[in-house]
């Protein structure tokens, strides 16, 4: 132990020499900001002028409408103006919002543009952000952002977060030119939800220079702040008397399969042709209805596999569209999980409401939907979403009916009250189950004057046959979220037979505290470095009687953010462990009921940049694990060779020795994107596991003909890796050709 705090003492030391060669040991907070919000004003165009997608910026009217300039840098040099000039303009007609955006660049040469299918991420890439806040309340609103290579992503944001499987009708187009990066923006109004009777607007952008790690935005560059933050917006003011359409969307779709599953006894191929219809109607301008009739998802992305070394279930987020359109509606507080370890054996996940388990048997068999239909939206100032949805019958599972209810009443500028109900039921009446609960969150951003405060507390109660007590679970958080300081404090109890018929929960029968806190400093004027963090927490979980079942102490000993983009880390943890039943590693191997075990483990983070042609991220993680030792390793190497053209590998290596027998886990991921332009794109993904001893392959085509119509054709194909026979079995395959077609009135 003496060695190893002598060699954490030089590491701190070695690190903190070049901070305090500077003259002033760390950056100091820029002067506050005015509360003063910046306005815009949008231009109505001329009936005669007309505006033609092709990001050039061309047409006579663009250079009559004052722009919104002056952006200012929330990284690195906060407070300070941009160092690359950006211009916004904004125009609209009787049907559409049009945006013109130049991003000047003294290199337009070095512009990154790694990424073009729809909706990937751009945290490789240069990109311009924007929000709009249709209702001006400061809470929900519309999140944009496009990049040199013309894709488009957007995302729906309310109070809980943000819903980034939104896939909003609208259009853009870019342009390079010798000055920088041009946009030109077309956003139907049937698009959007807003008030008619309103002629303002909040609104906020934000620019990336990729190369520069620079981040600018037009109003608010306070740290702890950030462009997803409605109330952090500026306003545009002037726009009226625009058509909302009737807000009716009707969305058909065909679909044609093939399968086969000869691993499963089912040689012969079956086809199939099939239809089926979505509705979207806005029956005011503050509220959305869908409806769906024979439901499919051949479309959706296959789950991306997992290495499970832990007690407990794994948790697959929701990928269908129909499920997360309109989700952060139905967020309850439970669900801000902490994760308080790097070794996080099971993030306590408190889901009351886990669309997932819609469509799925109680034995994980897909049940075929026969319709749904949701309400999302506010009246009378309440965001309420309602959701019912009616699975068929299949094979010998008999259909289900699920219904959700939810509400939240607004309280002050980001806070608010809830309530949630949900029932899961079979037609014939059995095995009923009830979930209810209350939620609040009370949130600030002017805390001590421009600090972010959150607090959080829930409380839910299930019901099902053959239950009587013990089927409650309640708690709460503190949470304070900024830049310099970062800390929180969650406390909670699951009671043993606490089940939420449509939820998901991880464990049950215990108590956890786990505070937590993180100092994140950023040295003056470094060269290369940007931000260090420095952190730790201590998470307990006691059993219902305050027996300790898992105790934890975990250090982020240093972590190093550079200006380019790259960082490391270290972190330990010191962790003891008591089981509260028997722990099955693998079928050979079971640790006993009631053994302790106390262990110690570090990790190693190194990654580079995204924007980098070559982007690593290195892992490796050791040390004691139950009662005997685990190594991990993980490998992750990103290739953008061109822009649209991107190939990764990831794989994850595990080591068990332990007195009761020895083990190796591995997975690997390999990811293929071809993306000819914004509108079409092939992705394959091949992914192996050698717990279930599967290889998978997925090749999903899409093609977005024009926004709101797509083709898509998926192929997927499962092997068994029989080590008996030492060859690839096929367990099934399956191909699909789906199109959806939307019609707007």
């Amino acid at each position: 132990m003496s060695g190893f705090r002598l060699g954490v003492a030089r590491l701190l030391v070695s690190c903190s020499v070049p901070l305090f060669d500077a003259a002033s040991a760390w950056a100091q907070q820029p002067v506050p900001e005015s509360n003063a919000r910046r306005t815009m004003t949008a231009t109505r165009l001329p009936a005669v002028d007309m505006v033609t997608l092709d990001g050039r910026l061309d047409e006579a009217f663009w250079s009559s409408v004052t722009p919104a300039t002056d952006f200012i840098q929330i990284d690195p040099a906060n407070g300070r103006p941009a160092t690359e000039r950006t211009e916004v303009r904004i125009a609209y007609d009787n049907d559409a919002l049009y945006m013109g955006v130049t991003a000047h660049d003294s290199e337009p040469d070095k512009l990154i543009r790694f990424q073009m299918r729809r909706d990937q991420g751009l945290g490789s890439d240069d990109r311009f952000m924007w929000i709009i806040d249709t209702f001006l309340d400061g809470r929900t609103g519309y999140f944009f952002e496009m990049n040199p290579s013309g894709l488009i992503a957007d995302a729906l944001i309310g109070v809980n977060g943000e819903n980034r499987q939104w896939d909003g009708i609208w259009n853009g187009k870019a342009h390079r030119s010798e000055i920088g990066w041009t946009l030109e923006i077309e956003i139907p109004f049937r698009t959007l939800n807003f008030n008619p009777n309103s002629d303002t607007w909040g609104i906020n952008f934000q620019r990336t220079v990729r190369r520069k790690n620079e981040e600018t935005i037009w109003n608010g560059w306070a740290r702890n702040q950030s462009l997803r933050r409605m109330n952090n917006a500026g306003m545009v003011t002037g726009i009226s008397n625009v058509s909302q359409g009737r807000g009716l969307d009707i969305k058909p779709y065909g679909l044609l399969t093939a399968e086969s599953s000869p691993g499963r006894g089912l040689n012969r191929t079956t086809t199939d042709t099939s239809a089926g219809i979505d509705l979207f109607y806005n029956p005011t301008p503050l509220l959305r209805a869908n409806f769906t009739v024979n439901t499919d998802f051949a479309q959706t992305e296959v789950d991306q596999r997992q290495v499970n070394l832990t007690r407990y279930s794994l948790f697959f987020p929701e990928r269908r569209d129909f499920f997360l359109d309109g989700a952060t509606f139905f967020d309850f507080a439970s669900a801000d999980e902490q994760e308080n370890n790097f070794q996080n054996d099971g993030a306590d996940r408190i889901l009351p409401f886990f669309s997932r388990r819609i469509g799925l048997s109680a034995s994980s068999t897909p049940q075929k939907i026969d319709y749904g239909t949701k309400v999302t939206g506010q009246i009378a100032g309440q965001d309420i979403g309602l959701l019912h949805v009616r699975t068929g019958e299949e094979d010998a599972f008999e259909g289900e009916d699920f219904t959700v209810a939810r509400f939240k009443s607004r309280l002050f500028q980001q806070s608010y009250i809830g309530g949630l109900y949900t029932r899961r039921d079979h037609r014939d009446g059995r095995d009923v189950s009830h979930t209810a609960g209350i939620d609040a969150r009370f949130a600030t951003s002017d805390f001590l004057g421009s600090e972010n405060l959150q607090t959080n507390l829930w409380m839910l109660h299930a019901t099902r046959e053959g239950t009587t007590s013990g089927n409650s679970a309640f708690g709460g958080a503190l949470i304070y979220p900024n830049d310099r300081w970062d800390g929180r404090l969650d406390v909670f109890e699951v009671q043993e037979n606490f089940d939420p018929g449509i939820g998901f929960v991880t464990r049950r029968g215990y108590r956890r505290y786990t505070p937590r806190l993180e100092y994140s400093p950023r040295p003056a004027n470094h060269r290369y470095i940007r931000q260090f963090q420095f952190g730790g927490g201590y998470d307990v979980r006691t059993d219902l009687h305050n027996d300790t079942l898992t105790r934890t102490v975990d250090l982020t000993l240093i972590q190093v953010s550079l200006h380019a983009g790259d960082f490391f880390n270290i972190e330990q943890s010191w962790n003891h462990e008591r089981l509260d039943e028997p722990f099955e590693l693998n079928d050979s191997i079971t640790l006993p009921l009631g053994a302790e075990y106390d262990f110690a483990r570090r990790k190693y983070v190194l990654q580079t940049a995204n924007r980098r042609v070559l982007a690593v991220r290195l892992e490796h993680e050791g040390g004691d694990f139950y009662s005997g030792s685990r190594a991990k390793r993980v490998m992750n190497f990103t290739v953008r060779a061109r822009p649209g053209l991107i190939a990764s590998l990831n794989s994850e290596w595990n080591r068990i020795e332990l007195p009761e027998g020895d083990f190796s886990t591995r997975l690997f991921r390999l990811n293929l994107e071809t993306q000819f332009n914004p509108y079409i794109a092939l992705v394959n993904l091949v992914q192996y596991d050698s717990q279930s001893a599967v290889v998978g392959w997925q090749s999903r085509f899409r093609w977005i003909l024009t926004p709101g119509n797509d083709l898509y054709v998926v192929y997927t194909h499962n092997w068994l890796d029989d080590a008996v026979r030492d060859r690839l079995v096929t367990l099934d395959r399956r191909a699909a050709s789906k199109v959806l077609y939307t019609y707007r009135f």
